[in-house]
């Protein structure tokens, strides 16, 4: 699908709630779901974004029925998302694209090599000088990598930033992980990505349908794994092409979807 339509005609809207609705009766439900722009609004303060209460609302009532589970899927650090969703103990968490995963008490370990420890530092250097250069730039930690964020720079120089951002990691190592996010570019020493998640989280649940929704172009890689036949379901939220069969607006609409998966999920494990 490459409508660029933020919004859906009635028609679509139709069969996406339809969709839902058959979701819900799916045997073992996992949903799985973005964070800043699917489920929070982006805020200049990344710590201080949270989940609409709508959404929070219908996430926490899911969590509580049968054969159901709650997931979020990011690009933040684990310990950043933890933060953010205001997880418990037993939340599954996928982290840094993919890398870092935590399903319930149980974490995994990064285990870098000496080499990527080396890489790593040499990338943090190089990009940290990159930022001090531009006004506005930020640079984000992550634990495998960096992100260079550009939201906030002076003018019209984002693409400035990101052309020179991918020439000075090219210049540490030529086999960094790059993706470009909204108004982030990051670099990472080890590869992973969402649909490598969503593939994970799919076999520890045992699921036999999963929604998974997102908004930015690194989350095309968990759109691209789904099942539509085996009655996955794809949202993507905001503008852009997509492999997702069905789009909704923003975050709002995203609460409003929840919002009816929980009410049909519940009646039909009642």
């Amino acid at each position: 699908m490459t409508d660029t339509t933020p919004s859906f005609p009635p028609d679509s809207a139709i069969a996406l709630a339809g969709a839902i609705r058959r979701l819900a009766e799916t045997e073992r439900l996992l949903v799985a779901l973005d964070f800043d722009g699917t489920l929070a609004p982006f805020v200049d303060v990344p710590r201080g974004a949270r989940a609409l209460p709508e959404a929070k609302a219908a996430l926490d009532r899911l969590e509580k029925l049968p054969d159901t589970w709650v997931a979020y899927v990011s690009g933040r650090p684990l310990e950043s998302l933890e933060a953010v969703t205001e997880a418990d103990e037993d939340a599954l968490l996928i982290g840094s694209h993919g890398v870092e995963i935590r399903f319930g008490r149980d974490g995994v370990s990064l285990d870098l090599s000496d080499q990527e420890r080396d890489t790593l530092a040499r990338l943090g250097e190089t990009l940290q000088q990159l930022v001090d250069a531009f006004p506005g730039t930020k640079l984000e930690v992550k634990p495998v990598g960096f992100g260079v964020h550009y939201r906030t720079v002076e003018g019209d120089r984002g693409p400035e930033v990101v052309r020179r951002a991918y020439d000075a990691a090219a210049a540490v190592s030529d086999a960094l992980t790059v993706r470009d996010g909204k108004d982030i570019i990051e670099f990472s020493v080890r590869g992973a990505d969402k649909g490598d998640g969503i593939e994970r989280l799919r076999e520890y649940t045992r699921a036999s349908a999963v929604l998974f929704a997102g908004d930015d172009v690194t989350d095309e890689d968990g759109l691209r794994v789904l099942r539509p036949r085996d009655g996955d379901v794809g949202v993507k939220v905001g503008a852009g092409e997509t492999a997702a069969e069905y789009r909704v607006a923003d975050e709002r609409a995203i609460a409003t979807l929840l919002t009816l998966l929980a009410e049909a999920r519940a009646s039909f494990t009642a």
